[in-house]
C-alpha cells in the first residue's frame, strides 16, 4: 500500500468469486484471497472449511479511493451476493461463507453503516440484510492455488455456474455506476 491506495477487507461467501468480482474494477489495485477475522494463526483452508477457526473466506482490496470510493467498493460488494443469508452462499454453507465488512478506521464503519441503510431503505433485497459491520484483526493470504482462480479456471464448472453469473451481474448494475467502474 502507498499514501495514494486504501485497503478494504470484505467477506461475501467463496473468495473466488469476490476476487474475481473486484479485480475487474477500475481503480483496484490488487485483491488478495485469504482468511479473515479469525482466532487461528495462519489456517490453511482445510481448517478454515471446519468452521472452527472463526475465519471468514475474505479478501483484502488495495484500491485507489480517487478513482473508486470505498463508497463504491461498498455498493459493489451489497450487490454482487446475497447479503440476506447468514453464513451461506448458494451451495457454501458455514461461518466461514458470511457476508461482512472489516472495517480499517472509523470512517469506514462509518460508510459501511451509511450503505447498509441505504440499500435496505431503497428496498433491493425484500429480507433484512444480515451482513457483520466489525472491526478489521488480522489476515491471512490464501494458498497460491486459490489466487487467480478464475483467470485460471475459466472452463471449470464452479466458475461457469457461479462466478460467471456475478460477473454478468457486476456488467448489468447500471443503476448502481457500477458499469462506469468495470475495466
Amino acid at each position: 500500500m502507498n499514501d495514494k491506495t486504501e485497503i478494504a477487507t470484505i467477506a461475501s461467501g467463496c473468495f473466488w468469486c469476490t476476487e474475481a468480482i473486484f479485480k475487474r474494477l477500475k481503480g483496484v489495485k490488487s485483491v488478495l484471497s485469504g482468511y479473515g477475522v479469525g482466532t487461528v494463526k495462519n489456517p490453511c483452508y482445510d481448517q478454515v472449511c471446519t468452521g472452527k477457526t472463526g475465519h471468514a473466506e475474505s479478501v483484502q482490496i488495495e484500491f485507489d479511493p480517487k478513482v473508486i470510493p470505498f463508497k463504491k467498493i461498498l455498493k459493489i460488494f451489497w450487490h454482487t451476493h446475497n447479503p440476506t443469508t447468514l453464513n451461506r452462499q448458494g451451495k457454501d454453507v458455514g461461518t466461514q461463507y458470511r457476508s461482512a465488512v472489516f472495517y480499517h478506521d472509523k470512517t469506514q464503519k462509518e460508510s459501511a453503516e451509511r450503505v447498509k441503510k441505504e440499500i435496505e431503505k431503497n428496498g433491493v433485497y425484500k429480507d433484512p440484510i444480515v451482513t457483520e459491520i466489525t472491526p478489521f484483526k488480522n489476515f491471512y493470504v490464501a494458498e497460491d492455488y486459490h489466487k487467480n482462480y478464475y483467470e485460471e479456471r475459466q472452463d471449470a464448472p464452479y466458475c461457469d455456474f457461479v462466478i460467471d453469473p456475478k460477473i454478468r451481474k457486476l456488467l448489468q448494475q447500471n443503476g448502481n455506476d457500477v458499469k462506469d467502474e468495470y475495466k
